[in-house]
């Protein structure tokens, strides 16, 4: 077998351990006992027009409905994002043919990824970072370069990212709205981070699949600032659809070298296996791409889970999008800080797997009637500290 599989799937991701641990002790004990924080699994229903657009699908012949679709997605599906991009971000902002789509986010990056990289080539990630990062840069042949965020903003240290390019530095991973932290990076340091960027013929993979839950804030489209930018998106969030696998990689229009770019992600596709992504929901999507997102509901959650740790005097980031709340431990072991959380039934994420110390990671995208049942156990948490 191939130890390096062997290894990934012996280890498995830390925050797929802990969902799994707390799917044992709802089944032992209850799922009302578990406040299970460990997923970013929506808990909002995916929009009415999602069932509609499903229900007019099914009206089609089955082999229609059923059948292959070309490798890069159905040509009228990828030309609705494209209008849609447009319409949204400007003229220009995409085109049809420079959209291939995928079985959801992680096949976005790995994608990306392969139709970047040659053995060796180094990945920047900004630290906390999603932690499956690390897996698809490795198993595209890269090694990945964690730089630290800044400590008073969680946005790039665009210093410290230029201090760690080398000639191997082939791209950056950039995740805003981020996970774990809830940090939207601004136009100001997305302009200093592409000057350095461009400098060094640096592409930049921008992770987007919280784009549409901000409270508040403005994302910037990175393309606009940075030519050389490929943007990852999927609809699990946005349309509460993370089971279905469906999303995109768009090499925009501006992309240096686009009519080499658009065909090295299509043979990336190609040689992992990921073509011709979910049929059925290719065509939801297009009846769905303006569909906004349920933000309020987050709002909500954010706002109810922010009052227990206020409450209990927990220190957090405030976030500014998507729907985690990123939470200082209360010792500087996080995962010891997690394990204790364990034994009062609170599900949190160390932030050890994020590649940084001290922190915990609360989805924030779960029932809110998990939050309000949560208050004794985060209080009993924080008195086992006192």
């Amino acid at each position: 077998m191939n130890q390096k599989s062997y290894a990934y799937g012996a280890t498995k991701s830390s925050i797929r351990e802990l969902a799994a641990y707390a799917a044992g002790r709802k089944a032992a004990i209850g799922a009302e006992n578990v406040f299970d924080f460990s997923l970013g699994n929506p808990s909002i229903p995916a929009p009415d027009e999602v069932r509609v657009a499903i229900e007019r699908a099914l009206t089609l012949p089955s082999t229609q409905l059923h059948g292959y679709t070309p490798a890069a997605g159905l040509p009228d599906v990828r030309a609705t994002i494209a209008a849609s991009l447009c319409r949204r971000f400007g003229d220009g902002a995409a085109a049809a043919d420079g959209l291939y789509l995928t079985c959801g986010a992680a096949a976005c990056l790995s994608i990306c990824l392969n139709a970047l990289l040659n053995p060796c080539d180094e990945v920047i990630v900004i630290a906390p970072y999603f932690p499956e990062y690390r897996v698809w840069i490795e198993t595209a042949g890269g090694v990945c370069v964690e730089v630290p965020a800044d400590e008073a903003t969680f946005e790039p240290d665009v210093d410290a990212i230029e201090a760690a390019i080398t000639d191997r530095t082939r791209a950056i991973i950039v995740n805003s709205p981020n996970n774990p932290t809830g940090a939207v990076y601004s136009a100001e340091v997305l302009e200093r981070l592409a000057a350095v960027l461009d400098a060094h013929d640096v592409v930049l993979i921008a992770d987007e699949p919280y784009r549409e839950l901000v409270y508040g804030a403005e994302v910037p489209w990175i393309p606009a600032i940075y030519a050389r930018t490929l943007v990852c998106y999927s609809y699990s969030k946005s349309l509460s659809l993370p089971g279905e696998r469906i999303g995109w990689v768009l090499v925009p229009p501006a992309f240096p070298d686009f009519a080499r770019m658009v065909p090295a992600v299509a043979g990336a596709g190609r040689k992992l296996g990921f073509v011709c992504a979910p049929a059925l929901f290719q065509r939801v999507i297009a009846e769905c791409v303006d569909v906004p997102a349920n933000v309020d509901a987050y709002a909500e959650n954010n706002a109810a889970l922010t009052a227990i740790l206020d409450a209990c005097g927990y220190e957090y980031v405030v976030p500014r999008g998507a729907f985690y709340l990123w939470i200082r431990a209360l010792e500087p072991d996080a995962q010891a800080f997690s394990e204790r959380a364990k034994d009062l039934e609170l599900m949190l994420v160390a932030s050890d797997s994020f590649g940084v110390p001290g922190w915990v990671r609360a989805g924030t995208c779960v029932s809110r009637d998990t939050i309000d049942r949560s208050a004794p156990a985060w209080a009993a948490l924080a008195a086992s500290y006192r």
